[in-house]
């Protein structure tokens, strides 16, 4: 007896010790991951899609995407390989991604590949592809089908949210670590060549009224939706009942609104299915697009920023929507998804050879606050140290102040502003932080303007309290000048370049003289990434 109540309690603390599985907090204004009972920023890479297919092809590769200073992989997981014969799953590519994950300390985030990736339906099983007559592919107006399951078939939305269910309940019983962090629920969701997929179903449902629910959500919205989205919807009179033609119009913009609401509806019942067995954060991932292109010229109706009210009414149970960003201008694409009621993650933030990764990493994680960076075939990116990795490096020096004033207004994320087509704008940018206004400009004065890539600086400021600031980043000069009440001068009482040990601060050089341009600036030399801890007084 005595035996088995020691047993008990030794099974009762184990238990209770147990951490909870990833999921999300509120922290200010927006959200923390909370891992292993504790704030968890992401800092991490996705891989090629065909990368985590093969253990051994990726033997070689993780021991060097921990030496980036990375501390999450973003990793597919296939349908067609966990359900070759359907109803008989086979885990081994999941086992051996997450004996892998394990061995080499880093966290991972699943993609799951179901019926969609980058809108087309190429990783669904043979006995998926190979049964049209059960498993319909979306049709164009001419009755010519393309390789892309229906969002109008039953059968294919119940057998991928059987699948899709299999692998959480899987996860849920081998994943007491939390290795898993989250789950992106398909990829790149969308319709090509057209704005909608025709078919009997699919035509006699846009014929039909709009679904209630998302005239209601969108009332509420009201000044608060997408502005593309309002103006259409104003200018149809915002009715209260009516066919998709009737309130959207029957363009290729109206009928983009049809199938984003049915993408996220499908979307919707696999999320449902997968919490119930593993509740962990889930998101819907978008391939944006172009100005001036039309729905089917880029993936018509994913999680674009003008679709993103209908997403949210469409599937309530995602817990957010990220932005794969691709293009030049990436602070204007990612604050369209960074709202109230949207946490910033961006799952593919260009390629990793991309050399905007770097100032673009700051901005998002200092202006955006967004809970992950992580740019694309990030095992492509080569041996340690890049840029990619140095940046990371300070990221993860600076993560715990980071994780502490998310979300607080004590951040500032800076970097030269690029427009759409790759024009480099170099005009200095403002953040206002603890009573003093910055002025951040990304032309090196010591350097020749011909030895700088302007597009490639950018930086973090963060408030720490009282007079002190922490500067971090590469390619900026700083100035300062009082804001509100108080004197209007600023100097520079301390200021020492460093670095943290083991959560330490180690100070390095006390920075004066030329290197603060006699108290005029701070400066963070380009191709340096460094942070300098900085004490500020105000005077008249």
């Amino acid at each position: 007896m005595k035996s088995f109540i020691v047993f008990a309690l030794m099974m009762a603390t184990a238990f209770a010790s147990q951490a909870a599985p990833p999921h999300l907090e509120k922290h200010g204004t927006t959200q923390q991951l909370i891992v292993d009972d504790k704030p968890f920023l992401i800092l991490g890479g996705e891989l090629g899609n065909s990368s985590a297919s093969s253990s051994e092809y990726m033997r070689p590769h993780w021991p060097r995407l921990k030496a980036m200073n990375l501390n999450t992989v973003l990793a597919p997981v296939e349908w067609d390989l966990i359900e070759p014969v359907e109803g008989k799953f086979e885990w081994g590519s999941v086992e051996d991604l997450l004996r892998d994950a394990r061995s080499h300390e880093l966290k991972l985030v699943i993609l799951w590949f179901g019926v969609w990736k980058n809108s087309m339906s190429t990783y669904v099983p043979s006995w998926v592809k190979r049964d049209q007559a059960r498993f319909p592919r979306a049709q164009l107006a001419d009755g010519k089908s393309v390789e892309i399951l229906s969002a109008f078939a039953p059968a294919t939305r119940d057998a991928d949210v059987r699948a899709f269910a299999a692998f959480m309940e899987h996860l849920a019983k081998v994943d007491a670590q939390g290795t898993v962090l989250m789950v992106q629920v398909e990829n790149e969701i969308g319709m090509l060549p057209v704005a909608r997929e025709r078919g009997v179903e699919s035509d006699k449902l846009f014929a039909g009224p709009v679904p209630p629910d998302l005239m209601r959500a969108l009332a509420q919205r009201g000044d608060k939706m997408e502005p593309e989205l309002r103006d259409r919807w104003r200018a149809h009179g915002a009715k209260a009942s009516g066919s998709w033609a009737q309130v959207f119009g029957d363009d290729e913009w109206g009928q983009e609104v049809f199938t984003a609401w049915h993408y996220a509806r499908f979307v919707e019942a696999l999320v449902v299915a997968g919490k119930k067995r593993y509740d962990i954060p889930m998101y819907v991932n978008a391939a944006l697009n172009r100005t001036g292109r039309k729905p089917g010229e880029y993936p018509s109706g994913g999680p674009v920023p003008h679709l993103l009210d209908v997403w949210k009414a469409g599937a309530p149970s995602l817990n957010f929507l990220a932005p794969d960003i691709y293009f030049p201008n990436f602070p204007q694409l990612a604050s369209r998804f960074a709202r109230p009621d949207n946490m910033l993650f961006i799952p593919e933030a260009n390629n990793a050879t991309n050399s905007q990764g770097p100032a673009n990493a700051f901005f998002a994680f200092g202006e955006l606050d967004t809970l992950g960076f992580s740019p694309f075939s990030i095992e492509s990116l080569g041996d340690a140290p890049n840029a990619m990795s140095r940046s990371y490096e300070v990221l993860r020096q600076l993560t715990p102040l980071i994780l502490e004033n998310r979300g607080r207004g004590r951040i500032g994320g800076v970097r030269a502003t690029i427009q759409e087509d790759g024009t480099v704008i170099d005009s200095p940018v403002k953040e206002i932080l603890g009573g003093i206004e910055f002025t951040v400009t990304f032309i090196d004065p010591w350097t020749p303007r011909d030895k700088q890539t302007i597009g490639d600086h950018g930086g973090m400021l963060i408030y720490a309290g009282g007079e002190d600031f922490w500067f971090a980043g590469q390619g900026i000069t700083v100035t300062m000048r009082g804001a509100g009440d108080g004197p209007p001068l600023v100097g520079i009482d301390v200021a020492e370049e460093g670095e943290f040990v083991d959560g330490k601060w180690i100070a390095g050089r006390r920075l004066n003289g030329d290197q603060t341009h006699q108290g005029r600036h701070i400066r963070l030399p380009p191709g340096q990434f460094q942070i300098q801890k900085v004490r500020l007084y105000r005077y008249r």
